[in-house]
């Protein structure tokens, strides 16, 4: 067991001795090409960002009809959209964290939509509570956030919450840890049952599961 340990700590030296050899004989023109790699990379960056704004990234809008919704799925690559009723109040606090999320996802297209005003949209979707969040990759729907049952059952959920949750699917941006969930640091209401139903037509999902 001695043996295996030394032999592998001597790979592990071998190979440091072989990085710092190697970043010790970088000439200028490696360097220079290092450079313009990184200058390329944060321009690349730059103008995506761009792009995105100018496709109504960074702000949380309300979409019309459904022909706004297609459009919207299609020209963003990520999209998080909020199906609510106004008569529901829940609807109210996710708008208050999605406003937040859009200004600090610039990656992703966040959009609400009144449930009442895409009845065709509802039906083909199989929404039947809200609010729900579906989650919208390459013009597909890839998750849904139904209720607050994933949120910790409580009303006063903090945004940190909702964002880790929809990073879960991949539509956002994340640098936490996607397993275990961010702690709450507000304190937490009674949940209650109550909710909302638009239809029921006793089945949840999509059952092609991609395209509308």
């Amino acid at each position: 067991m001695d043996q295996q340990i030394l032999q592998a700590v001597k790979i592990v030296e071998n190979q440091l001795d072989a990085e710092i050899q190697r970043l010790e004989n970088i000439d200028e023109d490696d360097l220079e090409v290092i450079r313009k790699k990184r200058l390329e990379a944060i321009k690349n960056a730059q103008k995506q960002k761009i792009e995105w704004q100018q496709n109504g990234h960074g702000t949380y809008s309300e979409l019309a009809d459904e022909r706004e919704f297609f459009e919207a799925c299609k020209k963003s690559q990520h999209v998080v959209c909020h199906f609510y009723r106004d008569s529901t109040f829940r609807c109210k606090i996710v708008d208050k964290h999605l406003e937040t999320l859009a200004r600090q996802h610039v990656e992703c297209k966040f959009v609400k939509v009144n449930a009442e005003k895409v009845v065709f949209l509802i039906e083909r979707l199989k929404i039947k509570i809200m609010p729900t969040i579906a989650l919208i990759k390459d013009n597909k729907p890839i998750d849904y956030i139904v209720g607050f049952t994933d949120l910790g059952n409580t009303d006063d959920f903090d945004t940190e919450m909702l964002e880790w949750r929809i990073a879960r699917s991949g539509i956002i941006e994340y640098n936490g840890d996607l397993i275990n969930p961010p702690q709450n640091t507000k304190k937490k209401h009674i949940h209650t049952k109550t909710k909302s139903i638009i239809r029921d037509n006793g089945n949840d999902s999509d059952e092609d599961g991609n395209d509308w």
